[in-house]
Order: structure tokens, then sequence, then C-alpha cells
């Protein structure tokens, strides 16, 4: 009798699971119809309009009811216009918040940064896909369109056995050429981000503070390592430090920018467990490694969830993410009978 482990069955997404996919593609597709005239007159321009939106906060708005306000009118200064009565904030006001904004954009660019408006067609397309997706990116690094990669999450105090295994899935990762998405924290994200540049392969840190500012400080060479041979983003103002209610904002791109989450250790209430409900939210598949099953019982209410996988080693790992680098053309095949 062979003692190989039977074959793992990642079956296409049930009726309701494609359901959800359907929507993010509908809000996707609506969203490129508005790119001829997104942009008013450069780049520069609407960055400058958007970052001086977001610092005016209008009818106290919060940045997600800003961001759909955006992509609703097209541009950001066609959604000033709408929003900002020119009686009660006269035009030049705007004038002067919009120059300041520029001078800001300005000297952003000198350090090196890119900017990446949500309505800059150079804006990670799966990330603008999610409800959570930030007005603003900022960038350091290398971008690649639709960029196939697979976050790697786990605990900042991982176990001995939880960064043997992050090593491990990056490496198999690298070895599909798949970029490895993680977050650059302790743990199991620098063990993962670690490896994916060892091997050779892409790695994107997509990080919890201002993109000018490392955290923890022991990762600052790991970040400019990435910077500099793969990517780094953050959805934060370049100079804003750590806080908590950061990590959960990152945490909803790096579930937005891959084509799923592989959470290796967790605790209870660790970020990775709001990370990989996220991704179950966003129509993303998750993969939790058997140890983290074992450990928590979210983990364990998840696992019944649609689109989520218990691997039970690296090569389990690499199963799955195989048959899923195979799904978009059977679901695409799968969504147009859906909408017929």
């Amino acid at each position: 009798m062979s003692n190989e482990p039977a074959p793992l069955s990642v079956p296409l997404p049930t009726v309701s699971h494609m359901l959800n996919m359907l929507i993010n593609r509908i809000r996707s597709a609506a969203r490129r119809v508005h790119y001829p005239r997104m942009v008013p007159t450069s780049a520069q321009g609407e960055q400058a309009a958007l970052v001086a939106l977001l610092c005016e906060r209008p009818n106290g708005l919060n940045w997600r009811q800003l961001t759909e306000l955006i992509l609703q009118n097209g541009s950001a200064d066609e959604t000033r216009k709408h929003l900002i009565d020119d009686v009660l904030f006269p035009a030049e006001d705007w004038s002067d918040r919009l120059r300041i904004a520029a001078d800001d954009v300005a000297a952003w660019e000198r350090q090196g940064l890119e900017i990446l408006a949500i309505t800059d067609e150079r804006y990670p397309a799966r990330v603008r896909d999610i409800q959570e997706a930030p007005p603003l990116l900022f960038a350091r690094g290398l971008r690649v369109e639709n960029d196939v990669a697979v976050s790697v999450v786990g605990s900042r105090k991982a176990s001995p056995r939880g960064l043997q295994m992050s090593k491990a899935i990056a490496e198999a990762l690298v070895s599909m050429e798949v970029t490895v998405v993680a977050g650059l924290a302790a743990g199991i994200d620098t063990a993962a981000h670690r490896t994916a540049l060892t091997g050779g392969g892409r790695t994107v840190a997509v990080i919890g503070t201002g993109i000018n500012q490392s955290y923890p400080a022991t990762n600052r060479a790991l970040q400019e390592r990435i910077a500099g041979e793969g990517l780094v983003l953050s959805q934060f103002w370049p100079d804003s430090p750590p806080q908590r209610h950061n990590f959960p904002m990152r945490n909803a791109v790096m579930s937005g920018y891959g084509i799923a989450t592989v959470v290796v250790e967790a605790g209870e209430h660790s970020g990775a467990r709001s990370q990989a409900r996220m991704a179950v939210h966003h129509g993303r598949p998750v993969i939790l490694t058997d140890l983290v099953v074992a450990r928590t019982e979210w983990a364990r209410q998840l696992q019944s969830a649609p689109d989520v996988y218990v691997a039970a080693s690296v090569d389990d790992v690499r199963v799955i993410v195989s048959e899923l680098l195979k799904r978009p053309a059977a679901v695409s095949e799968a969504l147009s009978q859906i909408a017929v």
C-alpha cells in the first residue's frame, strides 16, 4: 500500500462565493469605465487634488466614503466640486490648499516615493476591487502589473516550527514564480521576506506605518532591501508612526493584493486572524496550516467557510496554490455563465 497522501482537491468556489467574486468584478469594471476621464490634467494634478481633499475632509466624510465618491465622480477635483460650496469655501481657498498639496506631492517624489491615487491606472487592480481600498498608496521599488502574489502571515512571536514553515512556504512560492507578500512584522513575516530575497524571488512588504518609517526598527535594513529588490507599499502619510488601528487596515490591503492568504501560525487575537476573515470577505482563498487550526478556535471555525483549506505540509500548500493559479480561466467561464 502506498504511503503517499491522497491528492488535495481544490474545487471551484461555491455558487455564493462565485457571486461574491462577480460583484467584485462588476465593481472593478464600473471603476475602470471612468479611467479615460479620471486624471484631469496630469497624474501630479490628480494626486494634489486628492491629497487636498483628504486633508479637508468636507462634510466630515471619512476616507472610505471619499474614496467611493471619487470613484463615482471620476476624479478628486470633480468630487470637490460636488462637495464644497464655493460660497462657504471660496475658490481661492481651495487653490491655496491645492498649492500646499502640490508642494507635498513634489516633496514626496523628491524622496523617491511613487504616489498611486486610486484613480490612477498604476494602482494595483486587485486592491482597487476591495471595499477597503485606500485612496492613496505610497510605493518604493518595482511595481509589477497584475502581480501574482500570495500573502504569508502569522505570529510575531513565532515558534521554531512556525518559522521553519514560513521559510519553506516562501521557498515553495518563489519556486513557482509567485510573489511573497507579508507585512514586515517580526516573526513569520520577516522569515517569509528574507527567504524570498535569499532565493532570488520577489517580495512585497505592505507596512502599517508611513513609508518613511520602519516598524519594527530592527527591520529597517530589511525594508530598504525590499525597496531595492521588490516593493514596499503603505497607505498612510509618509511620516506616520505606527498606531494600533493601522494594522487591520494594512491587512485588508495585503488580502486585496494577493490571490490568496496563507496563515502559518497565529494566536486567538492576532492580525493574521483579521486578515484571514477579510480574505474570505474579499472572495480570496485562505490556506490555514494544521498548526494554526490545532491551536486556535477561530481557525477551526473558519475552516468550514467557502474556499478555506487546511494544509498539513508545505507540499499541501504547493498543491493548493498550483490549483489556484489554474483557476482564473475556469472561474471566468463559470462567471460568464452566471452573468448570462
